[in-house]
């Protein structure tokens, strides 16, 4: 099926998480596409200073070291696999991504990328076979730590960027649904990152965090 869509003229943080299913039957494979937000180490494997390979990453991790996650513990990558009852994919770079390990997916997501839409990238994937996509919108790119440095006087987030993301996120919405109903069934779903992280900032409490002195540490950005 040829896929018709508008592009929208600008570098975006998107990650594409995909899972390759057969009708009615459990989901095969389960790949990922995106940033820092979903690399899970293939960073460590080249020659880039986008690297999450020293302390403090990894602090809650079970071996208490880093991984080459942008996180302190798991990413969304990790707790999707677990949802759906699968091992965490591994980098597609790793030496340990052969045998039976290709049949869970694969991780291809490199920190500092970015992807334009008329790359067309999830079309394809429906193309190829895929049945189920996670596209996430940008995220609080104002309150990336470069930005507060850049332009926050008090700790407040940088309002340029912020409204650029909130004008964007639901546009991707939209354009998600119109792809959806020319397919005919809703293969691609979209995730407002944007808001996630503002309804995490704006009540913590909500989410069972009392400690508003950390809630800038918390915020899962871009590299």
């Amino acid at each position: 099926m040829d896929i018709n869509y508008s592009p929208l003229g600008f570098l975006i943080s998107l990650f594409f998480i995909v899972t390759f299913l057969a009708p009615q039957v459990k989901s095969r494979a389960f790949y990922v596409f995106g940033d820092s937000l979903v690399d899970n180490g293939n960073n460590d494997y080249l020659v880039t200073t986008a690297r999450a390979d020293n302390y403090p990453y990894g602090i809650d991790y079970p071996t208490r070291r880093p991984t080459g996650r942008f996180s302190n513990g798991l990413n969304i990558p990790d707790i999707i696999s677990e949802a759906i009852g699968m091992p965490s994919t591994l980098p597609y770079l790793s030496p340990q991504l052969t045998g039976e390990n290709l049949l869970v997916g694969a991780n291809f997501a490199s920190a500092g990328i970015g992807i334009l839409n008329d790359t067309g990238i999830q079309f394809k994937l429906y193309e190829l076979g895929a049945r189920r996509v996670l596209v996430t919108g940008t995220g609080a790119m104002g309150c990336a730590p470069a930005e507060l440095a850049q332009h926050s006087r008090n700790g407040e987030c940088y309002g340029a960027l912020q409204t650029a993301a909130a004008l964007f996120n639901p546009q991707l919405v939209n354009l998600i649904a119109s792809v959806n109903a020319e397919i005919g069934q809703d293969v691609f779903v979209a995730a407002n990152a944007y808001q996630m992280n503002m309804d995490y900032l704006t009540n913590p409490e909500q989410f069972g965090n009392y400690n508003s002195s950390l809630i800038n540490l918390l915020v899962v950005l871009t590299v």
